[in-house]
């Protein structure tokens, strides 16, 4: 009997990969709100924000349109402190199929990618503070 394929942890379950997003997150404008009506105004504001986040550019490549749009409206409805219990579980179930925490990020095998230029202007101003700071006797 042959041996079987030895897994590889890095692809995750199944053989599927971890899927790296970019730290800057999804460029351009957002998509067009897909849901009957106009997005109220919060909706409208979640919506672009959303869509400027490393996870959008899954979203789009899956089509999640519709899905975001519903997350956005739950969303804006759970901001009001009389929201119900159930209104408050719809938003977190939302939140967990979209990956936007990260135990979802793990279960969708999402990941972002390190922002190295960030982490090099960072560790550079670092550098530069402490190159200033004299002690004083």
């Amino acid at each position: 009997m042959p041996n079987p394929p030895k897994l590889d942890p890095a692809r995750g379950p199944r053989g599927r990969g971890i899927t790296t997003l970019p730290a800057s997150g999804r460029p351009g404008h957002p998509p067009t709100w897909p849901l009957p009506g106009e997005a109220a105004e919060a909706e409208a504001e979640a919506w672009a924000q959303l869509w400027a986040t490393p996870q959008a550019c899954e979203w789009e490549r899956l089509g999640w349109t519709r899905t975001v749009a519903r997350y956005c409206r739950v969303m804006v409805a759970c901001e009001d402190p009389e929201a119900s219990a159930s209104m408050l579980a719809q938003a977190t179930a939302l939140e967990d199929r979209l990956g936007l925490t990260p135990k979802a990020m793990r279960l969708l095998l999402w990941q972002i990618s390190k922002d190295e230029l960030a982490e090099k202007r960072q560790e550079k101003s670092s550098a530069g503070a402490r190159g200033r700071i004299k002690a004083v006797g």
